[in-house]
């Protein structure tokens, strides 16, 4: 074979051209102008929604399913194109201008023309039309199409008008525009850097699309990302956060793999007793305990010294306490967790507030914890809002688009997030271990209260353990909505307990 034969036999055995596909915007921006999800098309595609995601972040796709999806987007453009794109206006404006009329029109568009079977919005005027022109219903007669209304003028209202003609306040029609705070000014909401899409756009594109590999490159940022993300929902706030305060010593390790003195009261109760019989118990997944448990009260400065009993409801910190004798173990359990040593012991702020909660007289379930001295800062229990915000809204996001990779990278922000607040060598940005403890302990008090809520609502507690698994009988679902969400739960598990009676002499 000469040298020329086998440059043509080369060139024979190229694969054919391949379908040209529009850029990553362009992709992005006809799915939405359809009104489809990204896990909608995956499903149709036979792909997962991660790997679309990494298609509409600029990675190509190969093989067959590139065919398949260069052929969804030269649909999904027609489709859009048919939407926007009006009649040609030539014909009419031609036919308005000439003597001929409808005659010339039909002379020069005869074989475009056609007659609906019922009629349609004229795209020139909006009013019923009975033929087509081109594929698009329109009046053949100019005098049938009528003009379009004009859009009434938008006055605005007088508390809209600018006190000063030097700067007139400008009032568009249509939509609003949702705005948020950003320090003493507002800005678009649109305008806030979506930080937690951006880095798993960039994390797929990296990896081209392998979501496996993404999700472990993302996993391992989730602490200085969470970090970037809560500098970012900071910005405008009212308090300046103490990243590194002076801790007291009972928040100082007693040794160098040991803990300090603070109790968080984690539940592990186990109902001593259930009735006679076989009972059906299931075993509930509390979702998003610890991204729920953010919205708790911090001390946003250095903690200070008290002593004596009063409660401050505008602090928080750690408090030293007697707790009261708990009298409903074989119902549900002990606010304070599973404690053997009787005396005093260092509390969290959820904590106290629980037990006070519960020893007023709504409840009367206990008698008032003994406060001897407390660690405390002024506090808010919006500290970590828009933090959390930003990261509940992901994960619903996530969730309805089916977005594993997403999902996780948002559970892995939250939850190291929490565990690396104490002095870690992960986390050097902020040293609260007083939030870390905070923090968790309302994730513990949350779970009571759901303990509580269940036994309210008739059904009977089996088990509650840490910070997000509560096991009963009963109807749940009357209580609980399933899903999810982080208001909802999820069924971990399903077993039975008991045996049926023994049959007596006389049956």
């Amino acid at each position: 074979m000469s040298d020329f034969q086998a440059i043509d036999a080369l060139l024979a055995s190229t694969p054919p051209d391949r379908t040209p596909l529009p850029t990553a915007e362009q992709r992005r921006q006809l799915r939405g102008e359809l009104g489809l999800s990204r896990a909608q098309v995956a499903r149709a595609l036979g792909v997962s929604p991660s790997t679309l995601g990494g298609w509409e972040a600029g990675r190509d796709p190969s093989g067959d399913v590139r065919e398949k999806y260069a052929y969804f987007l030269q649909q999904a453009q027609e489709k859009v194109r048919s939407r926007t794109t009006p009649a040609p206006p030539a014909a009419a404006a031609d036919t308005a201008e000439s003597p001929a009329g409808p005659a010339a029109l039909e002379a020069a568009a005869v074989d475009d023309q056609a007659e609906l079977a019922a009629p349609q919005p004229c795209v020139l005027c909006g009013q019923p039309a009975r033929h087509e022109v081109a594929g698009y219903p329109q009046h053949l007669d100019p005098a049938e199409c009528a003009a379009p209304t004009p859009a009434p003028a938008v006055v605005p209202p007088p508390a809209l008008v600018a006190s000063s003609p030097a700067q007139p306040t400008t009032v568009r029609a249509g939509k609003g525009v949702r705005i948020v705070a950003a320090g003493r000014r507002a800005q678009p909401a649109d305008a806030e850097p979506d930080l937690i899409r951006q880095a798993v756009t960039e994390a797929l594109t990296q990896h081209s699309g392998d979501v496996e590999a993404a999700t472990a490159a993302l996993l391992k940022r989730a602490i200085p990302d969470a970090m970037a993300l809560l500098d970012a929902t900071r910005k405008g706030g009212r308090y300046d956060v103490v990243a590194h305060p002076w801790l007291p010593e009972v928040l100082r390790k007693q040794t160098a793999r040991g803990a300090d003195q603070i109790w968080e009261a984690r539940p592990k109760w186990t109902r001593p007793e259930l009735p006679a019989g076989v009972h059906e118990v299931t075993a509930l997944d509390i979702n998003g305990a610890y991204l729920s448990a953010l919205k708790t009260h911090l001390p946003i400065g250095q903690l200070e010294h008290s002593t004596g009993f009063d409660h401050d409801r505008r602090r928080a910190g750690v408090h030293l306490i007697t707790p009261p004798a708990w009298e409903h173990e074989a119902v549900l359990p002990n606010p304070i967790g599973n404690r053997d040593e009787p005396g005093p012991l260092w509390v969290t702020e959820p904590t106290l507030r629980l037990l006070l909660r519960l020893s007023g007289p709504k409840y009367g379930l206990c008698d008032p914890p003994e406060i001897h001295e407390s660690f405390t800062s002024g506090a808010t229990e919006n500290l970590l809002e828009k933090f959390r915000i930003a990261l509940k809204d992901a994960r619903d996001r996530a969730i309805a688009e089916e977005d594993e990779v997403t999902l996780e990278y948002v559970k892995a922000m939250y939850s190291k997030f929490v565990s690396t607040l104490g002095e870690s060598n992960y986390n050097r940005e902020l040293y609260r271990t007083d939030w870390m403890h905070l923090i968790r302990s309302q994730a513990f008090a949350n779970l009571w209260w759901k303990a509580h809520r269940a036994h309210d609502e008739g059904l009977m507690v089996v088990r509650a353990m840490g910070t997000d698994e509560l096991h009963v009988t009963g109807d749940w679902r009357k209580v609980f909505p399933e899903g999810r969400g982080v208001t909802e739960v999820k069924v971990k598990d399903v077993y039975t307990v008991g045996t049926d009676p023994a049959p007596t002499d006389d049956s």
